[in-house]
């Protein structure tokens, strides 16, 4: 009588990868709340709330944080990335030109400008009066800060532009010429706007990085009516020998940064159903 084949049973079944991909998550849980734990009784919180969290400490700062500091900020913000998007567009024009000195101008301006760090800009800007006698920048220190701002801003906002204005397909072009139109005409009031709604994500992200930018401000040594959250919550710190007005300060950042960053977020996932 011929043996029955004997059948072995594995010792245990092979998981599945859906499985073996829900232990890992619980895993990566389970250390991440370990952590956590062992992290809030490590630290010493009566230290932390005496040093970070002094209510009357943060009191003081008011109303004059929401008044001159994130309104001085808002100032030198806005102004900034105004300068930076009327420029950034005509350089981006500039580097998509058939004309070559205007591409070597614009390539070079941008080349320089997102390889310097922007606070030696802003140095360059606080000595210039000293380079050029005589020479002040309009508007006293708000016209430095716009400045210095929108100078960089510029670089990468022609960044921006460039990549919008080549994403407008070309047949856009092609059908304004054919209705009599001349390529500048076609330039402005067809393939612009266009380029403007592409790039509304990326350019609001790019303000949201000026708007923290603006702390770089207080290299330009402004005081008093003139400081920023930045300037303001050291200022304070220092005289109250506490780090609780720097923590305000960032808090008030993100009060701003935070919905302007869930607005690009927003406006580049509206985008992408689009298309």
């Amino acid at each position: 009588m011929a043996d029955r084949p004997k059948t072995t049973e594995p010792a245990q079944r092979r998981l599945s990868p859906r499985k073996r991909q829900r232990i890992l998550r619980g895993v990566q849980y389970v250390i991440l709340v370990a952590a956590v734990v062992a992290l809030a009784l490590w630290a010493n919180w009566p230290s932390l709330a005496q040093n970070f969290a002094r209510l009357d400490i943060a009191e003081l700062m008011l109303p004059d944080l929401f008044t001159v500091a994130l309104l001085n900020t808002i100032i030198y913000s806005v102004g900034g990335f105004a300068f930076s998007f009327v420029f950034g567009l005509i350089l981006a024009l500039m580097r998509l030109s058939t004309v070559g000195p205007y591409r070597w101008l614009a390539t070079l301006y941008i080349e320089i400008f997102r390889g310097v760090p922007a606070l030696l800009v802003f140095l360059l800007i606080l000595f210039l009066p000293l380079a050029l006698q005589g020479f002040s920048v309009p508007f006293g220190t708000y016209g430095q800060a716009i400045l210095g701002l929108g100078l960089v801003g510029t670089a990468y906002q022609a960044e921006i532009f460039r990549a919008g204005l080549q994403a407008v397909p070309k047949g856009q072009t092609e059908a304004a010429r054919s209705l009599g139109m001349s390529a500048t005409r076609a330039q402005f009031t067809v393939v612009v706007p266009q380029a403007i709604r592409i790039v509304i994500p990326p350019t609001t992200n790019q303000f949201v990085s000026l708007l923290k930018d603006s702390s770089l401000v207080l290299f330009l040594g402004v005081s008093g009516q003139y400081v920023e959250l930045t300037k303001f919550g050291n200022d304070m710190a220092s005289t109250h020998a506490n780090a609780t007005p720097i923590l305000v300060a960032g808090l008030t950042y993100l009060i701003v940064t935070v919905p302007l960053g869930y607005l690009a977020g927003r406006l580049e996932k509206r985008k992408g159903t689009s298309r």
